[in-house]
């Protein structure tokens, strides 16, 4: 009956989320686009004829609005689940940290890349304290793989989630980078920790 319930404001509060209908009218698979319209729009991260990652991309509408916004570049989609295509952006199922996905990964760039982005969240536990450790641990990961195969003027965007590791992350991401920046976009539910990091300029 509790399952029920729960399930039942769920399904409520998607029909009231205005950025749930507006990703159904704008073709995106989730509402999470509006994040990365939003970051984008502030922080300026795209521009034509440059490579993006990315990482932990199911089900896709971070990689939709690459494919729209940017044109003459190349982009990777990788995720462990399957992603229906994408025009232009080449998928790999996979975990990033895997070195034959790496292996895919550099043979298809020749070069390191211009952003690398990660949206990974762990499955809610309903313990928001374990779940931003370990949404921590997965952008700690992405960071550390940025670190290695971005440009020295690259940047990275990662969620990241308030609680006990926050500011160890940050911390870790101004040792590698120049400019690090926190941001949460309006589209981001007010009732969740959620924010992202963004990261400009290796160290």
């Amino acid at each position: 009956m509790k399952k029920n319930r729960i399930s039942k404001n769920w399904i409520n509060k998607q029909r009231r989320d205005i950025y749930v209908r507006r990703s159904k009218v704008d073709g995106y698979r989730s509402r999470s686009a509006y994040k990365l319209i939003e970051i984008d729009e502030k922080f300026k991260i795209f521009r034509n004829g440059i490579s993006v990652i990315d990482l932990g991309a199911a089900p896709g509408s971070w990689s939709q609005y690459l494919s729209k916004k940017i044109k003459n570049s190349k982009i990777i989609s990788i995720d462990l689940r399957e992603m229906e295509a994408i025009h232009n952006i080449l998928q790999i199922k996979g975990d990033f940290t895997e070195k034959k996905n790496q292996s895919k990964i550099n043979d298809f760039f020749k070069s390191n890349v211009d952003v690398v982005l990660s949206d990974m969240a762990v499955n809610t536990t309903g313990n928001k304290n374990i779940d931003s450790i370990y949404t921590g641990e997965l952008c700690m990961e992405a960071m550390i793989f940025s670190k290695k195969i971005l440009n020295s003027d690259g940047k990275f965007i990662s969620k990241i989630f308030m609680g006990s590791t926050f500011n160890e992350i940050i911390t870790e991401a101004k040792l590698i980078f120049k400019e690090v920046k926190v941001f949460k976009p309006k589209s981001s539910r007010k009732n969740s920790k959620e924010n992202f990091i963004i990261c400009k300029n290796l160290r």
